[in-house]
């Protein structure tokens, strides 16, 4: 099987109802999901396979939903069904809710760090607020799935939570931004 068709040598790229340039905002708010999902794999070779069992299931099927936000995201021209939908942004806030619940309570913002685990969670956490940002830019220009841009700024939330349960996994501190005032009550 050969994987370069040279259909892509002038610039364009297909997407599902059609081509476009390879800039394209759809191209970059999918291409950006598609980095968040590389990272994900990252994060889930530096887990603990018997420790973590829990955290790499989690982004296992993570990664999978990126894959299908990714779909709905190339899916120009409304050819089929979209694939992200609220069951799965309620499924995140669960997990969010568990994450924090075992996290020790916190005031201040925290810096990305502690266990190195948690470190690269916190740069899917960014790279997922990036594609969040790509998506809301092509949300003014074209029509989208509505729940891939509120799974996205769920799935931030869930990143931020997941590093914190890290750390208090691992037993390494929360890095405190102490310049700040309090922020969460």
């Amino acid at each position: 099987m050969k994987i370069y068709t040279k259909t892509g040598d002038s610039g364009k790229t297909s997407l599902i109802g059609g081509r476009v340039d390879k800039d394209h905002l759809r191209v970059e708010a999918y291409g950006t999901v598609d980095e968040l999902c590389s990272y994900v794999g990252e994060a889930i070779t530096r887990l603990n396979p018997e420790k973590d069992q829990d955290v790499i299931a989690e982004l296992t099927e993570i990664q999978l939903e990126l894959f299908d936000a990714g779909a709905d995201l190339a899916n120009w021209k409304k050819v089929r069904d979209c694939k992200i939908n609220q069951e799965m942004i309620e499924r995140l806030e669960q997990w969010i809710d568990r994450h924090l619940d075992s996290a020790p309570e916190v005031k201040k913002f925290i810096l990305p760090g502690g266990h190195p685990t948690s470190s690269m969670i916190h740069i899917c956490r960014t790279v997922t607020r990036r594609a969040e940002r790509r998506v809301v830019s092509l949300a003014k220009v074209e029509a989208i799935n509505e729940e891939v841009r509120k799974y996205l700024n769920r799935l931030s939330d869930y990143f931020f939570a997941l590093a914190r349960a890290m750390n208090a996994r691992n037993q390494v501190g929360d890095i405190l931004y102490d310049r700040g005032r309090d922020v969460f009550r």
